[in-house]
């Protein structure tokens, strides 16, 4: 079950990747439109910020089950209609409403996993933490040959078929997890003090700050590290590096978590990726450095999705964290690589690597200061 949860999540990554690894398709797709085409990847995710944490209070209210089943059909249907690749007006608004619908998926389904796993939360939700590193190497491996074959349109009814056989699967299957609604009417002002009240919790908003200096980071440093790695080494370390923080997140974050609490692997991780990026200021593009860093950047992926049910007993509590988690990586995405590219291209990698560095250390002491709030 917890697997075909997962298979969703990866359902939920490609609403991402299905576009991203045909943006170079994008202008003869939508020809003359220019640079309104970044809006068609940009969407999503901008619907993540704006609304990360109403998606956990409505998924809270509406089920889980209900919640993921539903966004799962959403996205079927979706995907369908931009097969006809429609007029571009039409296909953002599709967007629009697929950040919805990814919202949905990924605020409900790792909820729905700790519940189903209470003894085994390290390594379910270290395995969740892997959906979208998995999804987009199967997109590359298996997407753009079928494009390449079948041209983009098949791409978008392939991601169809897949989440409506997931939807029909785990509609059948899936056992109905209660949890009681959070309190007050979703009026404007009650979302806004469910805001406030979540961020102010060291227990709720502890993995979204997180996730936003891992977010602001990781996806970053993978965009602009390529020019220096020595070319030899380039493709190779290039596409090493998400598998080689995909595989210490399954194995030595997983046998951690065993041992000690989430947000002490997670600390161990900053801690980590932090001296990471220091080498890379000494020696800049060397590959073992590079590797070791994707390596450290595992420990927080995985460690971080486990703190969630650690830190909250109750389903609808997760479901807050888990949505401020969303809103608050999709920030990161957003931010990091222009900021960190504005860097580089005003003090050159060097310097980038060292701001990622203040940047991560600055996440690191927000993440003991908060620490320090739930003991007190």
């Amino acid at each position: 079950m917890i697997l075909l949860i997962w298979c969703a999540g990866l359902g939920a990554a490609a609403q991402y990747g299905k576009i991203s690894v045909i943006y170079d398709l994008l202008p003869d797709l939508w020809p003359g439109q220019g640079a309104s085409l970044a809006f068609i990847v940009s969407l999503v995710g901008f619907v993540g910020i704006v609304f990360g944490i109403v998606a956990g209070l409505l998924v809270a209210r509406i089920g889980y089950r209900r919640a993921l089943i539903g966004a799962l059909w959403a996205g079927a249907a979706l995907s369908l209609v931009q097969a006809a690749l429609p007029p571009l007006w039409f296909m953002l608004a599709l967007r629009a409403v697929e950040g919805a619908s990814h919202l949905a998926i990924v605020v409900a389904a790792p909820t729905l996993i700790a519940q189903l796993s209470p003894q085994h939360q390290g390594l379910t939700l270290s395995l969740w933490s892997t959906f979208f590193g998995v999804a987009y190497t199967i997109l590359v491996i298996g997407g753009l040959p079928l494009v390449a074959a079948l041209g983009a349109q098949a791409l978008f009814v392939a991601h169809a078929l897949w989440m409506a056989a997931l939807a029909l699967i785990l509609g059948r299957s899936l056992r109905r997890l209660g949890a009681p609604a959070p309190k007050g009417a979703l009026t404007l002002a009650g979302m806004l003090r469910d805001h406030r009240v979540i961020y102010a919790s060291p227990f709720l908003s502890a993995p979204a700050v997180i996730w936003l200096f891992y977010t602001f980071c990781f996806l970053a440093i993978l965009t602009l590290i390529p020019p220096a790695i020595p070319e030899a080494a380039r493709a190779a370390t290039l596409a090493a590096m998400p598998l080689v923080s995909i595989v210490v997140s399954m194995t030595l974050g997983v046998a951690a978590l065993r041992y000690f609490r989430a947000v002490d692997v997670v600390a161990a991780g900053f801690i980590a990726t932090i001296l990471c990026l220091l080498w890379l200021v000494v020696q800049p593009g060397l590959p073992v450095a590079c590797l070791a860093l994707a390596a450290a950047f595992g420990l927080i992926q995985g460690a971080t999705f486990a703190a969630v049910p650690q830190l909250t007993d109750d389903a609808a509590g997760q479901a807050q964290a888990n949505g401020a988690m969303a809103q608050m990586g999709n920030l990161g995405n957003t931010l990091g690589t222009p900021v960190l590219a504005g860097v580089l291209a005003l003090g050159g990698f060097p310097v980038t690597i060292a701001v990622a560095a203040a940047i991560l250390a600055l996440g690191l002491a927000l993440h003991v200061w908060l620490a320090a709030r739930r003991r007190s």
